[in-house]
């Protein structure tokens, strides 16, 4: 039975940017893992990571992390997939990061979460032997996405990847920053065509995330009109020769 294993920064990254992919290769018998690397609760937070959990309506004495984590767990029982891996990394408001233009702006010199990482990709790799790898190709320039890229290219998988546009990043702005434009210009296109099964496994796994649906979609709706404008088409750049057991468009 072949494994695939998914690398996400956030807990929703990889259900939004490719969960219909995760459903479709679970139905066709594949191993699914998905990780999910900056889970870490911080006590007490203040500042920008306060702030972050207050523009959601959560209070500061709501463990947001854990909230999350849940939400993330249902998240992957709505794809068919077992319960996720939580690394539990620090999100970049929690490393320094102290606005929101400053998650877009370029990592800062003194954050460590590419050396973090190196160690934990190796583990998980090891443990999993993963026949393909999904990762972020960090459309949008969030640092944390930034850091997973540069930290699994560092590692030099020796299977298949299939990196993963970001969304919702991919449609917020016509031309969205891309810091590694050029690398994945440099390998082939994939998009994976999602069934109809995959496309509702999808929608009710992102819905799943709870927190979130308001600040990055406006709510329920607009998740859904978002969801739908993708036409049941996920999107990949892939390095390596793709396994059989995904449905291309």
């Amino acid at each position: 039975m072949p494994t695939a294993l998914a690398l996400s920064p956030h807990l929703d990254d990889a259900a939004f940017s490719c969960g219909g992919t995760l459903a479709q290769l679970a139905n066709g018998g594949w191993t699914v893992v998905m990780v999910t690397l900056l889970t870490a609760t911080v006590p007490d937070p203040g500042g920008f990571a306060l702030a972050c959990q207050l523009d959601k309506g959560l209070g500061p004495e709501v463990d947001y992390m854990a909230l999350r984590r849940d939400e993330d767990r249902a998240a992957a029982a709505a794809l068919g997939l077992p319960p996720p891996v939580h690394v539990a990394l620090r999100e970049a408001p929690h490393r320094g990061y102290a606005s929101a233009p400053e998650l877009f702006a370029g990592t800062r010199p003194d954050d460590p979460l590419a050396d973090d990482l190196g160690p934990v990709l190796a583990r998980l790799m090891a443990e999993a032997a993963p026949d393909l790898l999904l990762a972020p190709q960090g459309v949008g320039g969030h640092v944390d996405h930034v850091q997973l890229v540069r930290a699994l290219r560092a590692l030099a998988p020796s299977c298949p990847v299939l990196w993963w546009r970001d969304f919702p990043y991919t449609v917020r702005h016509p031309d969205p920053k891309e810091p590694f434009r050029e690398t994945f210009a440099a390998l082939a296109p994939v998009t994976v065509r999602l069934s109809p099964e995959d496309e509702a496994a999808k929608h009710a796994a992102c819905a799943a995330y709870a927190s979130q649906i308001g600040f990055q979609f406006g709510g329920p709706a607009g998740l859904a009109e978002r969801l739908n404008a993708e036409a049941a088409r996920e999107h990949f750049r892939l390095a390596g020769t793709l396994p059989d057991g995904l449905h291309l468009a």
